[in-house]
């Protein structure tokens, strides 16, 4: 047995300088849409956050709210299920109200099983979307499977519209599947269960690229995923495919689950590939509290960016978990109030303070950490904790610019915090 070295392959990823994200992968760049709200997928471009909607398409009024409402949250690419006839005929009208009311992030359409008759049968939904999804394990079977799905690309070619080619775990084509698994039963040292079966995903998506190809649709008009439900096998797949391809990744844990188990597992699995230097776009797939809010995704999405410096959304808010020394709620419910007013004030803020998705803001409990955390941030404040002293300083630019003392220490600080944007950001882009 050959002993294993701790030296650095070639094919390792390398860290672009010291402390620094590592270098991404190169990707053929893919553009999504035409003219206001397109949006480049792979070729250099910044990592892009998409969503899907849950509504179904062929409310149209619902589905414009809820595409509406994720555009609104940050997600640059919106997912619609275009199942049935109605749903196909519903598109059409969403994108037009979406248009009407300012919204143009680009939609793709999700196909399953009758893609190709419903992209035939409604020519005004095929037009209207701007990238189709095609799973390649249930766009046909037996003899129908590259009759159709060729009907799709073909479509996809004749309206100038990209695609994604997403293998799912879920819905693998078993026919491949099959077929690896009779050659590996052949072979003298078989490979397990798993590792046939994340072939098969790779296998899946390359293929049916290279078909695309062949059938005339060009690299720079095909994304390709491979999403499973378990982080590790997403991990093996995905350095799998991006090993032995160029093409733009989707990356996403399909079926994550629901609150922080689906939160961490996204952010587990899709954290270290990003880190690699894998993947072009992502969705967190989280499935919603009944009646909750759909746009928790987009933000999930926006804040792993953020958090691991690939991508800067919204102001970070840096606050202490809190222990024996802060009893009081204060400053919980500070950090609370300063993030979601940031939050919703940031589709204006955009447009009024360009740049203030940089500012860091510290929201500290007590003396122990406070003001050293507070003097790192743009501007900061260090609550008092358990017996200490009823006073705040206040951090500015890493300097004591005051101190609060008194009940109205938040409303204050909130006030601030207000001033310090419009000095620092409204003056900057005056002067600009």
């Amino acid at each position: 047995m050959t002993k294993a070295s701790n030296a650095p392959s070639s094919s390792d990823p390398v860290p672009a300088e010291e402390g620094q994200p590592l270098v991404r992968r190169r990707s053929v760049g893919v553009l999504i849409g035409a003219g206001k709200g397109s949006v480049q997928v792979g070729g250099g471009a910044p990592v892009v956050v998409q969503s899907m909607t849950n509504t179904d398409t062929a409310d149209i009024e619902a589905t414009v709210a809820q595409v509406a409402a994720l555009a609104k949250a940050g997600s640059e690419l919106v997912r619609i299920t275009v199942d049935r006839d109605e749903a196909a005929a519903a598109v059409p009208h969403i994108r037009d109200r979406l248009r009407k009311i300012g919204c143009f992030a680009p939609l793709v359409g999700d196909f399953h099983y009758i893609g190709h008759k419903l992209l035939a049968d409604h020519p005004a939904c095929a037009d209207a979307l701007d990238k189709y999804r095609i799973n390649p394990g249930n766009v046909g079977f037996k003899d129908k499977k590259d009759r159709q799905f060729s009907a799709i690309v073909e479509m996809a070619l004749r309206h100038n519209k990209a695609v994604r080619i997403g293998a799912n775990w879920g819905s693998l084509d078993q026919e491949l599947l099959t077929s690896l698994m009779d050659a590996n039963a052949r072979a003298a040292a078989p490979a397990t269960a798993g590792a046939v079966m994340r072939e098969a995903m790779v296998q899946s998506a390359l293929l049916s690229a290279a078909r695309a190809e062949e059938i005339g649709l060009p690299r720079d008009r095909i994304v390709l995923s491979a999403k499973v439900s378990n982080v590790q096998h997403l991990i093996a797949v995905y350095r799998t495919l991006a090993r032995r391809a160029d093409y733009a990744l989707h990356l996403g844990l399909t079926e994550a689950g629901m609150g922080s188990k689906g939160v961490v597992a996204s952010s587990a699995a899709m954290g270290i590939l990003l880190q690699e230097g894998v993947g072009d776009t992502i969705r967190v797939s989280l499935t919603p509290e009944p009646g909750g809010d759909r746009t928790l995704e987009v933000q999930v999405a926006q804040e792993l960016l953020q958090t691991m410096g690939f991508r800067t959304f919204v102001p970070l808010v840096a606050a202490c978990p809190g222990c024996g020394r802060t009893t009081s709620t204060v400053f919980q419910e500070l950090a609370r109030d300063i993030q979601t007013y940031i939050r919703d004030e940031m589709p204006l803020w955009r447009i009024r303070y360009p740049g203030v998705e940089t500012l860091n803001v510290a929201v500290m409990g007590c003396i122990v950490n406070g003001p050293g955390e507070s003097k790192h941030a743009d501007i900061g404040i260090s609550l008092p904790g358990t017996g200490e002293t009823p006073s705040a300083p206040v951090f500015i630019d890493g300097e004591k610019a005051m101190t609060l003392r008194g009940e109205g220490i938040a409303a204050e600080f909130k006030t601030i915090v207000e001033d310090y944007i419009e000095r620092r950001f409204g003056e900057k882009n005056a002067a600009a």
